[in-house]
């Protein structure tokens, strides 16, 4: 069978594009944000007020312990005045691990366990306070209501890990919809033209979350034909002043280019002194992780690079994690798959389940397991064959859903007999989506670290879907994500990947 599937591989030719024009003749329309939110979306406004709402509901927790002990503190006033240092305690510890600075789709569940780390950590600073400079009552002064340091340390704890994450959800509720709604960032240049200054740009564009939006593109160079961009040219690197002034930028974005080193450093220092944030794309990128630290040797920065080991001790716990976490489900959701198998077993003849032929880890074949969701053409075959020039995924050829079919489909319970396949060792409950043996021998010659999604087993759910990347969409895409996954991955990660795909789930798309 010969296949002709558009995918999308990170090259600049592989991309519908519009000719270069003029500075002045393209501008990338964009909603304008109210002008309040210009004001609150720069720092150093966003911080201060992100700094006041945190020391706010600090001190509501405060109250609330307060009021959670009537009577005690009335006898103790110096445990009640004294417990008001929780609150700049608080704020001191957020600021020295960083938590008021803006970062690139910084979610709620990023800055969870740090928020609650350092909650924990000032309830802890407020009670070594107490302890030893705190005159206190002995049980007698105290009369019937003798409060301790700890009873009422606890209690503002409990209230400040409670308040203090939700104002903090309700934040990034917020700042997602201005992004959305207006699509609220700062408009940023681009230095470089080639395949990674067209995926930032594509990034900037598709993810409004991340807060940037491309304002123009420098290269000494000038793009060809081949290398076209939807936004403005604005010249060479020594175009960078009257750039910025064109475009009101206010972040440099180096990528890789032809551009000597030594050139590209003095960009990045004028930028700077014309108010810039900069970020640069190391020249190693496929290899620098979330866990790469910056050391010094000498005048010499060095990159550390840590490396995941998929064979490690760490994905030994992590597969021993997936058969129990998958045997209990099997276990807790039986009732459900009974249900569904009669439900499709009524909807029209065939087997309830059927097995396909998927790659997993190291590109070994397995069957991976779903519950029948098409009518079968010919009741002895399975095997649907997908439309051609179709990418895999979604409903493939003519729609043979049964009614059940399509409500499974819509909500992915067509792949819970999957966790069969977590408990037989075939599959992980997060991994790399597995892909059909004809098509990975195809996207493997045609996109850029395909092969090296086979690291680590096959997931139920990965991080490429809780991104929006599921159906017919770019394996490109996909294979991005799921590198980063395995180039990052820990149990914090994998934690948070499947709370995610509860979100998504809960976001069906068409199949």
């Amino acid at each position: 069978m010969q296949l002709e599937v558009k995918v999308s591989t990170n090259s600049p030719s592989d991309r519908p594009t519009k000719p270069l024009r003029k500075a002045a003749a393209v501008r990338h329309v964009e909603p304008s944000p109210p002008r309040f939110v210009e004001i609150i979306r720069v720092d150093p406004v966003y911080s201060i007020l992100t700094m006041l709402m945190d020391a706010g509901y600090a001190a509501l927790s405060v109250l609330i312990a307060h009021w959670w002990i009537p009577g005690a503190l009335e006898q103790d006033r110096n445990l009640a005045l004294y417990s008001w240092l929780f609150v700049p305690i608080v704020v001191v510890v957020m600021t020295l691990r960083g938590l008021y600075r803006q970062k690139l789709s910084h979610g709620f569940l990023d800055e969870f366990e740090p928020v609650e780390t350092s909650i924990a950590l000032s309830a802890l600073g407020l009670l070594l306070i107490m302890v030893l400079f705190v005159p206190r009552l002995t049980p007698e002064q105290a009369g019937a209501i003798y409060l301790r340091p700890s009873d009422l340390v606890l209690r503002i704890w409990v209230c400040a890990a409670v308040l203090i994450p939700a104002i903090r959800l309700l934040r990034s509720f917020l700042n997602r919809w201005l992004r959305r709604r207006f699509h609220v960032g700062v408009p940023a240049l681009v230095i470089g033209s080639g395949p990674v200054a067209h995926q930032l740009i594509t990034r900037m564009r598709e993810v409004k979350e991340y807060g940037l939006w491309p304002a123009g593109v420098l290269d000494d160079l000038r793009p060809n034909e081949s290398e076209r961009f939807e936004i403005p040219y604005l010249g060479t690197t020594g175009n960078l002043e009257s750039a910025v002034k064109a475009t009101r930028a206010e972040e440099l974005i180096v990528a890789p280019s032809s551009l000597p080193d030594e050139q590209l450093a003095r960009v990045a220092k004028q930028a700077q002194q014309l108010g810039l944030r900069v970020r640069v794309v190391p020249r190693l990128m496929d290899a620098v992780g979330t866990s790469t630290t910056i050391e010094h040797l000498g005048g010499v920065p060095l990159m550390v690079l840590n490396r995941v080991d998929p064979k490690g001790w760490q994905f030994t716990v992590k597969h021993a994690f997936d058969r129990t976490a998958a045997l209990l489900g099997l276990l807790l959701i039986s009732p459900l798959l009974a249900v569904l198998a009669l439900a499709v077993k009524l909807s029209s003849p065939g087997p309830a389940l059927y097995s396909q032929d998927r790659i997993g880890r190291d590109g070994k074949v397995f069957g991976c397991l779903k519950f029948r969701s098409m009518r079968l053409d010919d009741e002895n075959n399975v095997q649907f064959e997908p439309e051609h020039g179709a990418a895999p995924g979604g409903v493939e050829g003519e729609d043979r859903r049964t009614w059940i079919g399509k409500i499974m489909r819509r909500t992915s319970l067509d792949e819970l007999p999957q966790l069969i396949n977590v408990l037989r060792g075939q599959m992980s409950l997060v991994g790399p989506r597995p892909e059909r043996p004809e098509f990975v021998e195809l996207f493997e010659m045609h996109v850029r670290r395909y092969g090296e999604r086979h690291r680590v087993k096959a997931g139920m759910t990965g991080w490429a879907q809780v991104h929006g990347l599921r159906g017919q969409t770019s394996i490109a895409d996909r294979a991005e994500w799921d590198n980063y996954y395995i180039d990052n991955w820990s149990l914090m990660l994998d934690f948070r990947i499947l709370l995610l795909t509860i979100l998504a789930v809960l976001r069906p798309i068409e199949n």
